[in-house]
């Protein structure tokens, strides 16, 4: 699970550097302006991923991304199911947005 994790930070991080791109009319990362630059570190930086019991809080800056079902007794999802934040502690239950140990989902830098 831990490399599927990964996998999906780096996911995430591939979708901001591809939108800051776009929306800085660069082409490639040689074009990004030096502020440009600092922004993408940052949010590379700010990423992270905690991992309890029944899911996995996905986290960028102070903002919840999603989370990721950690559990295989959970009697909606399946484990791996990335979720839609409901908030700061919880996920929203209505459906999965994709599952990261089966591959195949799209991610946004914006959350899931």
């Amino acid at each position: 699970m831990n490399n599927e994790m990964t996998a999906l930070i780096e996911n995430i991080k591939e979708d901001y550097l591809n939108w800051t791109t776009r929306c800085a009319g660069a082409k490639g990362l040689d074009a990004l302006t030096e502020t440009n630059k600092t922004m993408i570190a940052e949010f590379n930086e700010k990423i992270t991923f905690k991992v309890n019991t029944k899911y996995i809080k996905v986290v960028t800056n102070s903002t919840v991304w999603g989370f990721v079902v950690n559990t295989d007794n959970d009697k909606k999802f399946k484990k791996g199911d990335i979720l839609k934040a409901a908030g700061w502690a919880a996920p929203a239950r209505n459906f999965p947005r994709g599952n990261i140990l089966e591959g195949g989902y799209t991610v946004g830098w914006t959350g899931a």
